[in-house]
């Protein structure tokens, strides 16, 4: 299996290259990586939302999809 590429996906998702399930599996990684609370506020606001709105666990894992 690849590694994770964390910088290309960030990369794409500030460009704004990702769709809806890349970028739900990017804040997965980073929500289970603890990343979401220290990079820029606004990745945290974006994770707590996909947490609150019931995308991702609070542990990371995706609990539904983004049709």
């Amino acid at each position: 299996m690849e590694p994770y590429d964390l910088v290309g996906n960030i990369m794409a998702y500030e460009d704004g290259e990702l769709d809806e399930a890349e970028t739900l599996a990017l804040f997965a990684h980073l929500v289970r990586s603890g990343l979401a609370w220290s990079l820029q506020g606004s990745y945290g606001r974006a994770a707590a939302a996909l947490i609150d709105n019931g995308y991702l666990s609070r542990d990371g894992s995706i609990l539904k999809g983004t049709e």
